[in-house]
């Protein structure tokens, strides 16, 4: 079955109170993401695994991607847990990331 995430959705399960500017940003998001619409669900997942390494997935301020990221002050178990929870979801569903350099932060750039 399909599940097709509306920019709504996506910012109700995000935790973003739905504003015009914000269902915007997750317009532009969700259209800038190479083939959005084949993992959205996976990233309503990613985000639920995540909460308990003190990460999650959100709009980024500075791109229109949507960004992963883990709070940089957690222990260095915790981080690398994130970046390899990261790491085994983007290669199990085919996603490109960007990473920011020496930081817990991904960009999700859409399907491989």
């Amino acid at each position: 079955m399909q599940l097709d995430i509306s920019p709504e959705v996506l910012l109700s399960q995000l935790g973003y109170a739905k504003s015009e500017s914000s269902l915007n940003q997750a317009k532009k998001v969700m259209n800038q993401t190479k083939d959005f619409s084949k993992f959205s669900k996976h990233i309503l997942s990613l985000n639920d695994h995540l909460k308990k390494m003190n990460a999650y997935v959100a709009l980024s301020n500075s791109t229109e991607h949507l960004k992963i990221k883990c709070d940089e002050n957690d222990a260095d178990e915790i981080i690398e847990e994130f970046h390899e929870e990261v790491k085994h979801w983007a290669n199990k569903y085919n996603i490109n990331l960007q990473k920011l350099n020496n930081k817990p932060v991904y960009y999700i750039l859409g399907t491989i």
